[in-house]
């Protein structure tokens, strides 16, 4: 049995040689139709575009991505073909959780902000949106919560609709799937509708944003911090220059992401194909990596509280070296030092 996989995986190296599998590690954007004739699994990230030119008449029966999104898979090509579909689910949470704050926090800080009081606005409060809530509210946030899905499942309590949130909030942060209903969400209308001074974060998806729009927002918001960015890895280099953070697409790059993404993509190959000595596989080290980061901040003033996300996640340093290198964006991502997550 043969097995493809994108090298930027980690964890993977000899683990299915004892079940006489063949694992081929190649670059995610390299993968060929080629290089799947004879292979029965595809283990990707979000950098292997999944649909029938890359995928017709190849041996494929099981795409596992290490990925929370699917946006990269050609869902009803796959089902109509008979190819099972893996994810990893809030795999990497807690890092765009921690990604999310620090930025915020350095930010506010950088720029003498008083978040204070300031209404926090959650758009799409699913796995990652659920832990930066959590999050919000050890803090102090008021919160405004928009998930349309969840709220026609649960009822209405505890969200609202988009238009309020945007007319209410101080901060902005954008969590929602990249979907034919959300791409471009984050429109002229979108900006229009909030607050001056606003401060924006994205680390969904970049198409989820609207660009141009945004570039003509800026005048009005008060901060922007994107980590994705439409066209990845070939960005718009004028929006880079004009936000107060950038980044690379690496909030969710925490030790313990990564240790989840692959944990859930080997398990659901295990489950599949009777590897039973993987079914409840976890790739722990033994080292202090293995474990996120408790931060005491009660008591703390917004300063403080700053110092302490940047020194354990300086997301400033990732910032200048993504603008060092703009053109880098993919090399810098697969040199990542995966940083470890922090809670409060």
């Amino acid at each position: 049995m043969k097995f493809v996989a994108d090298k930027a995986i980690p964890f993977l190296e000899g683990l299915f040689d004892p079940y006489g599998v063949e694992v081929v590690f190649k670059d995610g954007r390299a993968i060929a139709r080629e290089d799947l004739m004879d292979a029965e699994v595809l283990i990707t990230r979000t950098r292997t575009r999944c649909d029938a030119r890359l995928l017709e008449g190849t041996g494929i029966r099981m795409i596992a991505t290490a990925t929370i999104g699917t946006d990269h898979i050609d869902l009803p090509w796959c089902a109509e073909h008979g190819i099972a579909i893996a994810s990893a689910p809030g795999c990497n949470a807690g890092g765009v959780m921690d990604y999310v704050f620090s930025s915020l926090y350095g930010i506010a800080s950088r720029k003498a902000i008083r978040l204070e009081g300031v209404p926090f606005g959650i758009i799409g409060v699913g796995h990652v949106g659920k832990k930066v809530e959590q999050m919000a509210r050890k803090l102090g946030f008021e919160l405004l919560l928009n998930d349309p899905p969840r709220a026609a499942a649960e009822g209405p309590d505890g969200f609202c609709s988009l238009d309020y949130l945007l007319s209410h909030a101080g901060i902005v942060t954008l969590h929602t799937p990249l979907s034919d209903e959300t791409r471009g969400m984050a429109d002229a209308s979108f900006f229009a509708k909030m607050r001056p001074e606003t401060i924006f974060i994205n680390a969904s998806r970049g198409e989820v944003v609207d660009e141009d729009a945004l570039l003509e927002a800026m005048p009005k918001l008060g901060a922007v911090c994107l980590d994705t960015w439409c066209n990845e890895p070939n960005i718009n280099l004028r929006l880079m220059d004009r936000v107060d953070i950038a980044t690379p697409h690496v909030a969710g790059y925490s030790y313990q992401g990564k240790q989840n993404g692959t944990a859930a993509v080997v398990r659901a190959i295990a489950r599949r194909y009777g590897f039973d000595a993987l079914i409840d596989w976890f790739p722990a080290t033994g080292g202090p990596e293995d474990e996120a980061i408790y931060l005491d901040v009660q008591g703390k003033n917004q300063g403080e509280v700053a110092a302490l996300f940047q020194y354990n996640y300086p997301v400033f340093t990732d910032d200048f070296m993504f603008r060092l290198d703009p053109g880098g964006f993919e090399r810098i991502r697969a040199a990542y030092h995966y940083r470890r997550e922090f809670y409060i």
